[in-house]
């Protein structure tokens, strides 16, 4: 380590201690007996997301995390699953070893966790993801929600089932079905 003082290509360390994001060092030059710091630092390689049009994309955590949110939002979920639903994705995709991965990885690593976190959750998310095109796809996705016992299943019913009187859910009344008499 080269002093930043006299230049003196020579140092010696005198403590190290770890730090949030690496190691801090303090040395001292073994020609002009100055002390100085320095930190390492563990750099990651940098990942690409290879988008279904074939575009690469830098990955970004940010992104990433504000998509997650928006699937968890107004969801009873606990402090800080979010951000750890996100570490565990980053970590996982730089565990590969590779510099480019399909978003379509991308996505089945959230969704797997979301799956895990949030059956509701798990639905927004997957409803973008996989773009979902009629209620049918939507079904589906329940269906195997129930089928994996994670779901009870007279919960997310989105048609009526025979016997109920009910209309289904509709657009025009904001969603909402009308009121029973």
């Amino acid at each position: 380590m080269q002093c930043p003082y006299c230049g003196h290509e020579d140092s010696r360390v005198i403590d190290s201690r770890e730090v949030s994001d690496g190691v801090r060092r303090r040395r001292q030059c073994e020609s002009c007996d100055q002390r100085f710091t320095t930190y390492e630092r563990i750099e990651s390689p940098t990942l690409f997301i290879i988008k279904k049009d074939g575009r690469r994309e830098e990955f970004r955590r940010e992104k990433l995390l504000a998509g997650v949110r928006k699937a968890c939002e107004k969801r009873p979920l606990p402090t800080g699953a979010i951000e750890r639903l996100v570490d565990e994705v980053h970590a996982a995709l730089q565990q590969r070893g590779q510099a480019e991965v399909p978003s379509r990885v991308l996505g089945e690593m959230v969704m797997e966790r979301l799956r895990e976190l949030d059956h509701i959750a798990y639905i927004r998310f997957a409803s973008v993801y996989r773009d979902f095109r009629d209620v049918a796809d939507l079904e589906e996705a329940l269906e195997a929600l129930r089928n994996e016992g994670r779901v009870p299943p007279n919960q997310l019913t989105l048609l009526p089932e025979d016997g109920d009187k009910r209309p289904p859910l509709r657009a025009a009344s904001g969603g909402r079905r009308p009121a029973r008499p």
